[in-house]
């Protein structure tokens, strides 16, 4: 069944040759390090939350959370969200010290503001408690 939902809520139409988005999902997936430097560059001026999802096809606790992040993606339309395969971009990887998946990384303005190596029900708290602190 996870593999079901995880098909189902899989990120697949391409928005442009680094990034990639569907209709249905709110997150935005890098294939390229350029094209994820230019995003993350021009998010620097923007003051909205971006969190960053650290992880890897292979990797089932990351294919457990997808459909959890595309739902957190739709309830939380202010914050904006990303995908990092860190076999595809393993230098954006190691810019940000993941060292194991999935991790999730909340930014803002270019600032790391919480790195977040927890369960489902800890990443929609910790987003509903920046979202009361007007972080969001």
């Amino acid at each position: 069944m996870g593999s079901f939902l995880s098909r189902l809520f899989r990120c697949r139409g391409v928005a442009s040759a680094s990034a990639s988005s569907s209709e249905s999902s709110r997150i935005v997936t890098f294939h390229s390090s350029a094209g994820w430097q230019l995003h993350f560059n021009s998010a620097k001026e923007n003051p909205k939350l971006m969190v960053i999802d650290f992880a890897a096809s292979w990797c089932g606790p990351c294919k457990f959370m997808e459909p959890v992040v595309h739902a957190m993606a739709n309830k939380f339309t202010e914050v904006e969200f990303v995908k990092i395969d860190v076999d595809d971009l393993p230098d954006v990887s190691q810019q940000f010290g993941v060292k194991a998946m999935p991790t999730f990384v909340l930014v803002k303005k270019g600032k790391e503001l919480l790195r977040l190596l927890l369960e489902k029900q800890m990443i929609s708290f910790c987003l509903a408690k920046l979202k009361t602190l007007n972080v969001l």
